[in-house]
């Protein structure tokens, strides 16, 4: 462990004797002037959630420098192969009045799958992230989000790059690009200086924590494995529904949360808990969810500038009904809540049950109840005390995406009513798994008493 410690300072030396430039300058520019959507000179992937109700802030920025391309050894720390690469890219920041500030700052990877850049995990927390006080940051990180973007509005993104170019494939600056950004962030104590831009406004951050789901998760995952290590920017880490073996020999807290979905391809080798490296599965979750794609459909429709009420998720052609209704979002406001008080006083989060496996090879199969819903894992009380079948599995042949979609089948009248034989029952049922979970540490309080009043409304059990 004292060797490790000590690798940041050796290879910082040897950059410098290489003539490596390990801490690449940047410069930022903003914010950037913008108009409301639909106008092509809005922000690209402005959000759908109403931040002026909580007292929220919108910018744009262009962050320009140079980045390194560094080698990516399997669980190790990497090394510089290149430098001097110059990249362009936007970041967008969502902070709160400065009385509102609790101190914490996520920065999100954004997600490029399928092409146009998609704050996920804006999407699935933002309401709990503005409640709480949190400032955020996005960034584009990926050329094919740029690409879109130029596409979609050349006049404002036309100068952005992170090819190099086109001298640097793989998206090989994304790492330097997105630690620019965590660097470009002050925390208390420090000083903006003269001429310096301050992508927060005055306020100070305590903790800076880098989110990312899917494909950004996997990429935060070789980002803390490889590249983290070589300068350490980042308080902690959510890595979310991707990503595989995460080193946890480092000084940084990592959580890493998953769907259902998430864990067909991994389950068969699970990571173990440690000091500095906490999972945890949610049953019955998919890595594309109802609330996924209900935030979608509202982000889509801002930037035509159509109504963001009555919106509908996508159709999927897929075999079964798609998307599951196990509000995987409570379980990550809880768990931010849980990273937060990690980073700041060691107070490690909660150990939670992982999903059963019934079979690992050939390929993982869960172990399941009769209604086929999965075993173990964190087990909400839309899961626990079921009304339908939801799983994080699915498939068709006309749609490439239907596996990360999941499925929701409602069980009929006569299953309810076979289960739940009042009103009552069921939410004394639901009452009791909340309570569980409450105090287990998996959801907040306010996720609770939604939770039940919502069980207190339904048409089950009459």
């Amino acid at each position: 462990m004292k060797i490790f410690r000590l690798l940041p300072l050796i290879l910082s030396v040897l950059f410098l004797e290489q003539g490596f430039t390990a801490v690449p300058p940047i410069v930022i520019e903003g914010p950037i002037m913008a108009e409301d959507p639909p106008s092509r000179n809005a922000i690209y992937s402005a959000s759908a959630l109403n931040l002026v109700a909580h007292g929220y802030t919108e910018e744009e920025f262009f962050i320009s420098g140079t980045g390194n391309v560094y080698s990516q050894p399997y669980l190790a720390t990497g090394l510089v192969e290149s430098s001097g690469h110059p990249f362009k890219t936007r970041l967008v920041v969502r902070r709160p009045a400065p009385q509102e500030f609790n101190g914490v700052v996520v920065v999100e990877w954004l997600n490029v799958t399928g092409g146009p850049d998609k704050d996920i995990d804006w999407w699935q927390v933002g309401e709990h992230l503005m409640r709480s006080g949190y400032a955020y940051v996005a960034v584009s990180a990926q050329q094919m989000g740029v690409d879109i973007m130029e596409a979609w509005g050349s006049a404002r993104y036309g100068g952005l790059d992170m090819t190099s170019a086109g001298t640097v494939d793989n998206d090989a600056l994304s790492f330097d690009a997105f630690a620019a950004v965590g660097r470009a962030i002050f925390r208390r104590g420090e000083a903006s200086g003269t001429g310096v831009t301050d992508i927060l406004d005055g306020l100070r951050a305590e903790q800076i924590i880098a989110t990312g789901h899917s494909q950004s998760a996997s990429r935060l995952a070789t980002y803390i494995n490889s590249i983290h290590p070589l300068e350490s920017i980042f308080d902690g880490f959510m890595v979310h529904g991707g990503g595989g073996l995460i080193r946890d020999d480092q000084p940084v807290k990592i959580f890493k949360l998953m769907a259902e979905t998430d864990m067909q391809r991994r389950a068969s080798e699970p990571q173990p808990d440690s000091d500095n490296f906490r999972q945890w599965e949610v049953a019955g979750s998919s890595h594309v969810d109802m609330p996924f794609e209900i935030e979608y459909a509202k982000a889509r429709n801002l930037m035509a500038g159509l109504p963001l009420e009555n919106v509908q998720p996508r159709e999927t052609d897929c075999e079964l009904p798609a998307y599951s209704t196990v509000p995987f979002r409570d379980v990550m406001s809880a768990a931010f809540e849980h990273l937060v008080k990690w980073i700041r006083d060691e107070t490690p989060p909660p150990i939670a049950q992982r999903l059963q496996v019934s079979k690992a090879l050939p390929s993982v199969e869960f172990a399941r109840d009769r209604f086929g819903n999965v075993l173990g894992g964190i087990r909400l009380a839309e899961h626990a005390v079921p009304t339908a079948r939801n799983t994080g599995m699915n498939s068709g042949t006309n749609n490439r995406f239907c596996f990360l979609y999941g499925s929701h089948e409602p069980f009929s009248q006569e299953q309810l009513q076979s289960l739940y034989n009042s009103r009552e029952a069921y939410v004394q049922a639901v009452s009791r798994v909340v309570q569980e979970n409450l105090s287990a540490g998996y959801i907040l309080p306010y996720a609770a008493a939604r939770t039940i009043e919502e069980a207190q409304i339904r048409p089950i059990g009459r």
